[in-house]
């Protein structure tokens, strides 16, 4: 049988731009429908920030009850060192490379989905792609949500459940973080290249764009369904006609 799903597919966006809503969505579609409409095998997801809260935590127990030097942010939550939002992608590459090590057919059932955001402030796209490792690049196709930042502000309040701020769905940052971190968004011009592919390492990554400004993410599930429909068969496409 001929593949019709893909191998990976990145999923990246300002947060609360209803990147984790899209995953929500695809996981609780049926396996034979996932496969027919939006071209998803068994899903795979590596996202950022359950290792990024790891380091939260670990840095409070730290900090509050063991008396000892926090490791990774300061006592604002912000990180010691602009490294570590790359260290961050170098995690979501060893994680796919180990995947692939213990299942030789690993892709001919699943789907890698990668997720995570990143801000002008610290670095972008531009420096995060190239921490991708070249196994998973050739591999990839890459969905880019696009809200505003005014968006991303209104839906990161909304979303947030102090009793649950370590969930995928209901985590949300600081009006004053937010701004300082995720203000600055560089895809318009990491994707000002082309219209179609980005080139990474000389790696062509096709891509597409899901606007999302008027949020078919919350509580439309038809409409977010038709949409994601329409924006994943554009890029099975430019998948499979880019090789």
């Amino acid at each position: 049988m001929d593949k019709d799903t893909f191998d990976v597919l990145l999923l990246i966006g300002r947060p609360a731009s209803g990147k984790s809503e899209i995953i929500d969505l695809l996981m609780h579609t049926p396996p034979d429908v996932r496969r027919r409409r939006f071209h998803i095998a068994d899903l795979d997801v590596i996202d950022d920030f359950p290792m990024l809260w790891t380091w939260f935590e670990e840095d409070r127990i730290l900090s509050e009850q063991l008396g000892q030097p926090r490791l990774h942010t300061d006592i604002d939550g912000y990180f010691k060192y602009r490294h570590f939002w790359h260290l961050l992608i170098e995690r979501i590459s060893l994680e796919y490379r180990k995947r692939l090590r213990d299942d030789s057919i690993y892709h001919d059932h699943k789907t890698t989905l990668v997720e995570f955001s990143r801000g002008s402030e610290h670095g972008g796209y531009a420096d995060a792609f190239p921490h991708l490792a070249d196994d998973l690049l050739r591999r990839a196709a890459l969905v880019y949500v696009n809200v505003s930042f005014e968006e991303s502000l209104r839906k990161n309040r909304r979303r947030f459940n102090p009793n649950r701020p370590d969930s995928i769905l209901e985590h949300a940052l600081p009006d004053g973080k937010l701004t300082r971190l995720y203000r600055g968004d560089d895809w318009s011009d990491v994707s000002a290249s082309g219209p179609r592919f980005l080139n990474v390492r000389s790696i062509r990554v096709p891509y597409v764009v899901f606007e999302n400004e008027d949020d078919v993410t919350t509580g439309k599930p038809d409409l977010l369904a038709e949409r994601l429909e329409g924006v994943l068969g554009r890029l099975w496409e430019l998948r499979s006609a880019g090789g």
